[in-house]
């Protein structure tokens, strides 16, 4: 049976995430908003709403091609709002051929991806598609992830990248705030850093690369790669360089912050809005 491998773009604003959720009958704030609302129906729950989520939507699309009920998992669960251009998720199918289920090898990766892009809505994209190991794991076999956070620092309101940049209004100190990031690279716990209720059994993790750069007159980009990130890690990390940057908090006093563990020495967590999933890197079996 092939194993492929999709690599996925998406703008997460109308979406609550990626992971598929149960259907509810709650109505919050967000779940009474039918932007939030997957359109399908629920089959047999009358009454019950369905959450729209980058998972729900990909599976779907996947299910409606081969005709059949798999699974799609992918390597991070971006939260709500969160975006995505290099997201990748992985399943499994029947391959036998002029069989009238599945999606043979003989019918190739790159056919498969534009059926998918064919049938998916405007705001996710298939970027490419390949066989896999049978093995393959898109979380477990994960080496590294890299995240951008891009913010607009300016005077003057965003229009046309509104949805994909947080706007700071002061005039942010790139310098210091770069000083300040070079303090996170490396192993350290990242205590101070999560979110609570991460539900990490460490909080020891590794940061490869942070760079903050100041990539024209009004725009400043956050990147960051590692081997992993705990819950809301990237979006506090960005807003103690945001403080930083502002001078509410000197870059020498990061070594601090970080020995601290604790969460109220950092940064505010930034809304999603900015937040962006690069890529993701595997070993031989991807």
């Amino acid at each position: 049976m092939p194993r492929y491998k999709l690599t996925i773009a998406y703008d997460g604003t109308d979406f609550c995430g990626w992971q598929k959720q149960e259907p509810t009958l709650e109505h919050s704030e967000k779940t009474g908003s039918q932007k939030y609302i997957d359109p399908a129906l629920v089959p047999g729950e009358v009454g019950r709403v369905a959450l729209r989520t980058v998972q729900g939507i990909v599976e779907r699309t996947v299910r409606e091609i081969v005709r059949e009920m798999v699974e799609v998992r992918g390597a991070s669960r971006t939260d709500s709002g969160v975006h995505a251009r290099g997201q990748v998720a992985a399943f499994t199918c029947g391959g036998e051929e002029d069989g009238p289920t599945g999606w043979p090898e003989s019918r190739g990766a790159e056919a498969l991806m534009r059926a998918l892009n064919g049938k998916l809505p405007e705001d996710v994209v298939v970027r490419s598609a390949e066989l896999v190991d049978n093995e393959f794991d898109p979380i477990g076999d994960c080496t590294s992830k890299g995240y951008s956070y891009s913010i607009h620092n300016a005077r003057t309101r965003e229009l046309f990248d509104r949805r994909f940049v947080h706007h700071v209004w002061d005039a942010l100190d790139v310098e210091a705030m770069q000083r300040a990031a070079t303090v996170l690279v490396g192993e350290h716990d990242f205590a101070g850093f999560a979110a609570a209720g991460h539900g990490r059994q460490t909080t020891v993790r590794a940061i490869h690369r942070l760079e903050v750069l100041k990539v024209r007159e009004d725009r400043v980009r956050i990147e960051i790669e590692g081997n992993g990130f705990l819950w809301n890690m990237v979006r506090i990390i960005a807003g103690t360089l945001i403080e930083v940057g502002r001078g509410m908090k000197k870059a020498e006093g990061m070594p601090a912050i970080l020995e601290s563990k604790d969460r109220s020495k950092a940064g505010p967590t930034l809304p999603p809005t900015g937040l962006c999933l690069e890529w993701v890197r595997y070993g031989e079996r991807a």
